[in-house]
């Protein structure tokens, strides 16, 4: 009987032991817990208490594998420690305040699926080497401020299925990487300071349901190969530079619902393409230059 007892003992020592994240991974969350002024969160954590009890995180196989502190009032700097959390598959700190850079040290989380920041302040550029974020599906950091240009290493994110960073600071010409994004069901890169022409390699984007490119200083021709792309239900090009005549492919786009070109210097036949595209469209073209009113073709 004793014997027995003991070995319960040690079972239960065992399993408590081996129940506890490793301390890296806690120290990273400490770390991150006094960066982003964590007393002060809307739900703050107690560091006395186990790692499996602090809100919005998810534990699996003793390891770290979610942080959702979305509408948390988080706020000051994203700690270089997040690099230690190599498990993890989704960071979520959406609507919050933080500022700040992007720590390079994130680009060390290969798991990581899921990274959403949007709305909050952050600032800097996107880390050269986010193409090595292999298993990323979704990029979500619109409303920040984000400035230079985006890494051609995004073009590796071949996994990406929703790339989300309007309203942000990025400059230079979309990369032509970019066509190399298989999974890409989303890319709205809307109210940047984007220049150059749209990459024709935008055409190999298969699986594309939304393109949002309006608001930037991109020129050149509206790219005829956008018509190639079938699953495409939004095309939002409008407050560009863009000119030339508007391809006439875009009307083989059988899925699409919304196609905004206007106040851009776009010319040829609008009412013939109109004619040809599918029934109840929204479709704008006009310019606030030529009308107070943009032109809004098709029915509910």
């Amino acid at each position: 009987m004793k014997t027995f007892k003991l070995t319960l003992v040690l079972c239960l020592v065992c399993v408590l032991g081996f129940s506890q994240v490793p301390q890296k991974e806690k120290d990273a969350l400490i770390a991150f817990f006094e960066a982003t002024q964590g007393e002060k969160w809307s739900t703050p954590w107690d560091l006395e208490t186990p790692v499996k009890t602090w809100s919005g995180i998810t534990i699996r196989n003793n390891h770290v594998v979610e942080i959702d502190l979305s509408f948390n009032n988080v706020s000051g700097t994203l700690p270089q420690q997040l690099g230690d959390l190599e498990h993890l598959e989704a960071l979520v700190l959406f609507r919050n305040t933080i500022s700040g850079p992007l720590p390079v040290s994130i680009t060390n989380l290969k798991k990581l699926r899921t990274l959403n920041v949007a709305f909050n302040s952050i600032e800097g550029q996107l880390p050269e080497n986010i193409g090595d974020m292999v298993a990323l599906e979704t990029l979500e950091i619109f409303m920040n401020k984000f400035e230079g240009r985006l890494p051609k290493s995004i073009g590796k994110l071949h996994k990406l299925r929703k790339l989300e960073a309007f309203n942000n600071g990025f400059e230079g010409s979309i990369p032509k990487e970019i066509g190399a994004l298989e999974s890409l069901e989303e890319l709205s890169l809307s109210s940047n300071h984007l220049s150059g022409k749209i990459p024709n390699t935008v055409q190999s984007l298969a699986k594309l349901e939304k393109l949002s490119l309006f608001d930037n200083q991109l020129f050149g021709p509206v790219p005829a190969s956008l018509g190639k792309l079938a699953q495409l239900e939004e095309l939002i090009l409008s407050d560009n530079l863009l000119y030339g005549n508007i391809p006439m492919e875009l009307a083989s786009l059988d899925n699409l619902k919304v196609l905004m070109l206007n106040n851009n210097d776009l010319k040829g036949d609008f009412a013939a393409l109109e004619k040809a595209m599918p029934a109840g469209i929204q479709f704008e073209y006009k310019n606030l230059q030529e009308t107070k009113n943009s032109a809004v073709v098709g029915t509910d």
